[in-house]
């Protein structure tokens, strides 16, 4: 990763490390949280797993999903199907359908990370300059 993100990861898990459990949002019985995580109001958790610290912001839904340690998602963010641990997600974000965990990754606003369903199936990405991707 560039100094910069690794420099964001850290910072965050720092500030973490301080996080208190307060749950504003919805979190439906199927679901589980464990350890200290804050829920912002509006936010969804329907049959997902949240091991903190971690926060989730304002109106974000989660579905079927994992989020670990160390992660923070900004406001109005999507996360279905997928695992994101030791990250930092900013607002409006799409993550859906992803075989493989997202870690120590730091993703800007907007972005939209899907499974192709058109064939062939291929990575298709549009990265901006200085941009780092690693794949399995």
């Amino acid at each position: 990763l560039p100094q910069i993100a690794e420099d964001l990861l850290e910072a965050n898990r720092i500030m973490l490390d301080d996080v208190k459990t307060e749950i504003k949002g919805e979190v439906s019985e199927d679901s589980r949280i464990y350890g200290r995580v804050k829920i912002d109001s509006g936010v969804q958790v329907i049959k997902s797993v949240i091991r903190g610290p971690a926060i989730i912001g304002r109106g974000c839904r989660l579905i079927k999903s994992y989020i670990g340690p160390f992660t923070s998602i900004y406001y109005n963010t999507l996360i279905e199907e997928s695992e994101i641990e030791h990250s930092i997600i900013m607002e409006e974000c799409k993550i859906t359908g992803l075989k493989s965990r997202i870690e120590d990754s730091l993703i800007g606003k907007n972005v939209v990370i899907s499974k192709s369903t058109a064939k062939p199936q291929a990575y298709r990405f549009m990265l901006g300059d200085s941009s780092e991707v690693g794949t399995i």
